[in-house]
């Protein structure tokens, strides 16, 4: 049985049984306990089991997912954080290594001044062993002995302005450079604690997102076991066909006649990748009598169909598509009934559902995927007689 809301329409219909000769087309009579019975039930327990693996397998992988998206969201902010604190750090160390550059261009400065003041130091010396009164005597004029006095007054001041500028400015600096430096300092220390919280948080990432990768290879893993599993199935159902040949048949009083045969993904339906590979809008696997069916009645006749909810078998309709749409029984169908086929052994196990495209007396032409089990369209007359008949609002 099929997971999730899903309907294998007759997918075990030939499993345990199948078609050794063409049935009159009047003969609704003869059952079909005249096919030989075989048993494919292992191939529907491996693939469900499969299922169930891969389902499994795909939510480990879901939340790994969400556990590496939100690692990779706190690593983000770590590198962001990481990447300012470097700006930071790049920006101060330009700004050590120009506080570097000015010191030595002070020091030249100073070492140049002091060259200089040495010059005027001795020629101070020089002019102070001359009295006042010899350096009145040597001026031509009281104007010039003043002058002398005022520049020998002006050179000392100058001297020990620019002594005390040199001075305070390279003190300046080498305060500002030491408090650069420690600023460099904390700055790598928190550099260096971060890189470490980086690198674990890294660490995690790379770990989790393998994690996810590992279980998500068992995912395409069981999934490309369930489709060589379905292969053979097939292969199986088809063979199944091809021996019986037939095209009509009863079981007891629901009949059938004028089987078209398999016609592939045609119809119209849409969901047409490899069967139960995808769910519809409706949360029934493709390729499926109800996944058909479901679109048909939305499509094509306008009608009101809500997903199912875990009880989209074929058998469940009547109660779950009445639950879930507001579907109800009628007696006299018209196109765009549905027509369900309760559960009948080995013929239909979970049941079948078809969709009436006209109506003759008590005669039905339907249209429907998977009878046979093979996932493929079909159509076919039916008796109003053997199921039971549904309208969708």
């Amino acid at each position: 049985m099929k997971q999730l809301s899903t309907t294998p329409v007759l997918k075990r219909m030939t499993t345990k049984i199948f078609l050794v000769g063409f049935a009159v087309v009047f003969a609704f009579a003869t059952p079909l306990a005249m096919f030989g019975r075989v048993s494919a039930d292992r191939w529907d327990d491996q693939i469900n089991s499969l299922r169930a693996q891969a389902n499994q397998y795909q939510a480990q992988a879901n939340e790994l997912k969400a556990k590496g998206d939100t690692l990779q969201n706190k690593l983000d902010e770590i590198n962001a954080q990481v990447a300012a604190l470097q700006a930071n750090i790049n920006a101060n160390q330009a700004k050590h290594d120009k506080l570097q550059a000015d010191i030595a261009e002070n020091q030249q400065k100073l070492e140049r001044t002091q060259d200089a003041l040495g010059e005027m130091l001795a020629n101070l010396y020089v002019d102070g062993k001359i009295s006042s009164l010899e350096l009145l005597a040597s001026s031509q004029n009281i104007g010039e002995f003043v002058d002398k006095q005022e520049y020998r007054s002006s050179v000392r001041d100058q001297l020990s302005q620019t002594i005390d500028a040199v001075k305070k400015l390279k003190k300046q600096l080498e305060t500002d450079k030491k408090a650069v430096e420690k600023v460099l300092t904390d700055l790598k220390q928190q550099n260096d604690q971060l890189s470490a919280v980086q690198a674990e948080q890294q660490s995690l990432v790379n770990q989790t997102r393998g994690e996810e990768a590992a279980y998500q290879n068992m995912v395409n893993s069981a999934k490309s076991q369930m489709q060589s599993i379905a292969a053979q199935q097939q292969a199986y159902y088809a063979s199944l066909v091809a021996r019986g040949g037939g095209n009509s048949g009863a079981v007891g009083s629901f009949q059938y006649w004028g089987w078209s045969g398999n016609r592939g993904c045609s119809g119209g339906y849409p969901y047409c990748g490899p069967q139960d590979t995808s769910i519809d809008p409706w949360n029934l696997y493709n390729r499926e009598c109800v996944s058909y069916v479901a679109w048909a009645l939305a499509n094509r006749f306008g009608k009101d169909v809500q997903p199912w909810h875990g009880d989209g078998n074929a058998y469940q309709w009547p109660s779950s598509a009445a639950r879930w749409s507001g579907a109800y029984r009628v007696g006299s169908p018209q196109p765009g009934d549905v027509v369900v086929l309760p559960a009948s052994g080995g013929f239909a196990p979970i049941g079948h559902v078809m969709i009436v495209e006209s109506v003759s007396g008590s005669d039905m032409f339907v249209s429907q995927y998977n009878f046979y089990g093979t996932g493929q369209y079909s159509t076919m007359w039916v008796k109003n007689s053997g199921v039971i008949l549904m309208r969708f609002p």
